[in-house]
């Protein structure tokens, strides 16, 4: 099993490096094409909506069928649009449906990706080694979110955005080629309707105060975090010098991410899900530093303790799931996840404007910081956020290699 989680981690590492050179890219292409960020925030919304129209679906079919296979036709779909938008910018054409068509594709394609890989990973490892597993792929995740758009930057600038989108589809191939070279297997039941499916899903998240409760203050909170997000990158670039000043504190972020990752790796407290709660509270540091003491090192100081509670959040929240969700439900339970956090954070987009320039900067930052204490805070107050513990012992559903061995997962109810 050890064998299959390295070589998801090596195959995500790349697709996940070569996201960030298509980040720089798709924005580069569409500017130096005349485009300008009206094309760009159409190119976006649509590849967003795509992603929300897709969620609950890929979740479904995650749980229905083999999650390897469902994250080899993804990549596969993600190659070929990454790949045709690289011939089209290359052929000095600029198509702008042809472009939202297939960002659009591509991103509900990644819809299926993800519960797939989350339905996945717990069988590449055992029970005990979960957290560490998960750890693992955070810090990777993190390191890669920094490299890639700074790799992808290097190359769009050398040799122009269709390096880039060829180096993303590249990505996906090798991806794509991991997921190939999976021996595990997973039992899959019987097929019901695809609204029964996703009704059983949310079930499995109703029965359980500290998934439901964790769900419905991600929403409060992902919406005070789509307000500060906007914000802080205004107050960057008017107040604390600029895009160096920018650059600095997103590189901040990402040394934090890496070690709050590295943390989870050696602290695994029984109860990791409060602890997890307790450090995510370190994330209003991040935000009110911004309005006090309101200058770059103290930002870069509280995106690195801010990012650090974050990163060994997602680890917390990601075992928890893993070790008491069954494991032929987690496609559904992710997409579930995934879909509320992601509702969620264009309400705050979208309010950031009008909230900022009624109330001031400041005020507006302040009490967002406060809704992300409270989000995090009021959670101890379940029970079951407060009490549950890692799981020890793994009863779940028998998992199949291909070579006929068998070994069982932890999924706890």
């Amino acid at each position: 099993m050890l064998s299959d989680f390295r070589l998801l981690a090596a195959g995500q590492t790349l697709s996940w490096i070569g996201n960030g050179f298509q980040t720089v890219a798709l924005a580069v292409a569409i500017v130096q094409a005349g485009g300008g960020a009206g094309d760009l925030g159409i190119v976006m919304a649509c590849s967003f909506t795509a992603l929300l129209a897709c969620s609950l679906l890929g979740g479904v079919w995650a749980d229905r069928l083999q999650p390897q296979r469902v994250m080899v036709v993804s990549d596969l779909v993600r190659l070929l649009c990454a790949a045709a938008i690289a011939v089209m910018f290359a052929g000095g054409g600029y198509h702008l449906v042809l472009l939202c068509a297939l960002t659009a594709i591509s991103s509900g394609a990644g819809s299926f990706f993800n519960p797939a890989m989350t339905a996945l990973r717990p069988l590449l490892v055992p029970a005990e080694r979960r957290q560490a597993a998960n750890a693992t792929l955070s810090m990777l995740q993190t390191g890669s979110s920094v490299a890639g758009p700074a790799l992808g930057g290097l190359t769009v600038a050398a040799f122009g955005a269709s390096a880039g989108f060829g180096v993303n589809a590249v990505s996906f191939l090798a991806s794509m080629a991991a997921c190939l070279l999976l021996r595990t297997r997973a039992t899959r039941g019987p097929r019901t309707s695809m609204l029964r499916e996703l009704g059983a899903g949310w079930r499995e998240i109703s029965s359980r105060d500290w998934l439901l409760g964790g769900l419905f203050g991600a929403t409060v909170y992902h919406i005070a975090n789509g307000v500060i997000l906007v914000l802080v990158q205004v107050i960057a670039i008017e107040r604390l010098g600029g895009a160096s000043a920018a650059g600095f504190i997103a590189a901040a972020e990402g040394l934090g991410g890496m070690i709050g990752a590295a943390v989870a790796l050696r602290f695994k407290p029984r109860r990791l899900l409060r602890a997890g709660w307790l450090t995510l509270m370190l994330m209003p540091l991040w935000a009110f530093a911004y309005v006090w003491p309101a200058t770059l090192t103290a930002v870069l100081a509280g995106a690195v303790i801010g990012w650090s509670g974050l990163i060994f959040f997602d680890v917390a929240w990601e075992t928890a799931i893993q070790d008491r969700i069954p494991q032929n439900a987690l496609g559904r339970v992710a997409s579930w996840d995934t879909l509320t956090s992601f509702m969620a954070m264009p309400i705050g987009n979208a309010l950031a404007g009008p909230l900022s320039a009624r109330f001031g900067l400041n005020p507006v930052l302040t009490v967002c910081a406060a809704i992300l204490l409270a989000s995090a805070a009021s959670q101890l107050l379940i029970p079951g956020a407060r009490t549950l513990t890692r799981a020890t012992a793994a009863p779940a559903p028998v998992v199949q290699s291909v070579a006929g061995s068998k070994s069982p997962t932890a999924a706890i109810s």
